[in-house]
């Protein structure tokens, strides 16, 4: 049986290139959005450049009275913000080198994800559409799949490794503030983290580089070389890190 890697994470709006990477590098990728929705995270916001700026990109979310609701349930608001945030990334991106390239693609994606009244499923719409840019195969799963007994967060993510047949379970590093490293050892699997650092900078047109923005960026203003920013295509053994 040959060796599997897998990550376990949150659905995030129009992630950055670190969420990619992670994808780039695993063998399976499993959207964890049986978690706890909090407020002001990625899970229905980022950031673009926007007139030489960063600009936040936000869904507003029903949230009121329904505190503790995983990611899962969290319903959007309304169907208002896809018209809204196709204007603003037409008006920050319409004169990028590679937007004609993705344009109907995109504006195609905001009109599906107008109809769609759960965040996950808007999140995850536009995950496999970046990775379709990104020419990242789709090895897409959900957590639900495996049915939960574990009480504790490691000991679920443990349980999900075990159950998909997972020997290396890589990591963001802010997992290391609550991962207990021991339970993966016990369970015959290795824990691995990603290594952010070293990214290359590209023209943003903006007076400074912004690194922690959405990949669309990158997309629109490198078009198909921002497969190459991806540290884990060139590099897998260098991105993935011992603890």
């Amino acid at each position: 049986m040959g060796s599997k890697a897998i990550a376990i994470l949150q659905s995030n709006y129009l992630p950055w290139r670190g969420y990619f990477d992670i994808i780039a590098a695993v063998d399976e990728f499993v959207i964890f959005d049986e978690a706890q929705f909090t407020k002001n995270d990625w899970r229905n916001r980022n950031r673009i450049i926007a007139q030489g700026t960063p600009h936040w990109l936000t869904i507003a979310v029903k949230t009121s009275g329904r505190f503790g609701v995983p990611i899962n349930q969290v319903d959007v608001a309304s169907s208002a913000w896809a018209a809204k945030h196709w204007r603003t990334l037409v008006a920050a991106y319409g004169k990028a080198e590679y937007f004609p390239r993705y344009r109907d693609a995109l504006a195609d994606a905001y009109e599906q994800a107008a109809c769609l009244t759960k965040l996950s499923a808007v999140n995850e719409l536009f995950l496999k559409l970046l990775m379709g840019f990104l020419d990242l195969p789709d090895r897409i799963g959900h957590s639900t799949i495996v049915p939960r007994q574990a009480e504790t967060p490691t000991d679920r993510l443990v349980e999900i490794c075990v159950a998909r047949g997972a020997d290396t379970y890589l990591s963001g590093p802010a997992a290391k503030a609550y991962v207990e490293p021991e339970k993966f050892e016990r369970a015959g699997v290795a824990l691995r983290y990603a290594d952010y650092s070293g990214y290359p900078t590209y023209d943003q047109k903006a007076p400074v580089f912004e690194a922690g923005i959405s990949m669309l960026d990158a997309l629109m203003r490198c078009g198909p070389a921002a497969r190459s920013h991806l540290k884990s295509i060139a590099d897998r053994d260098g991105f993935i890190r011992r603890p």
